[in-house]
């Protein structure tokens, strides 16, 4: 990834789903992962279609902007109000990068302390594998 220089540690991507009953799903994935929402929709229990959500939901609920979507927005949210998804690779990973509420920084931490901080907030945080299947680059 060239837009991240020489940064240590394992880079993320960050999904923010809504199903057909308007729940919402925080996923956050290495950032070499391909997704199947359709194959996801198990994967997260998700309600219907799966898709991602509108900007205002993701300004609303997680009050960052598009691009700026990081387990660490989950801070923004009331508990139990997103559902938190953490790929299970990433915590086999020593160090993860994610942004710190803007796409313009990076944080690094270990995934066991991003992990706590969410827990301590009073956030669920479901570790997942990446489903088998047809894929696509999101």
């Amino acid at each position: 990834m060239a837009a991240c220089g020489d940064i240590a540690g394992t880079h993320t991507k960050n999904l923010f789903l809504r199903d057909g009953k308007r729940t919402t799903f925080l996923v956050t994935l290495r950032h070499d992962a391909a997704v199947d929402l359709k194959a996801f929709r198990p994967v997260l229990g998700a309600r219907g279609g799966l898709s991602f959500a509108s900007a205002e939901a993701l300004r609303e609920q997680l009050g960052v902007e598009s691009g700026a979507v990081s387990p660490l927005a989950a801070l923004n949210a009331a508990p139990g109000s997103v559902r938190i998804f953490l790929e299970d690779r990433l915590l086999d990973d020593a160090r993860i990068n994610v942004h710190p509420l803007v796409n313009t920084r990076t944080l690094t931490l270990a995934p066991a302390d991003l992990v706590a901080v969410l827990r301590d907030d009073g956030h669920e945080v479901t570790s997942f594998a990446l489903p088998e299947g047809p894929a696509e680059e999101v």
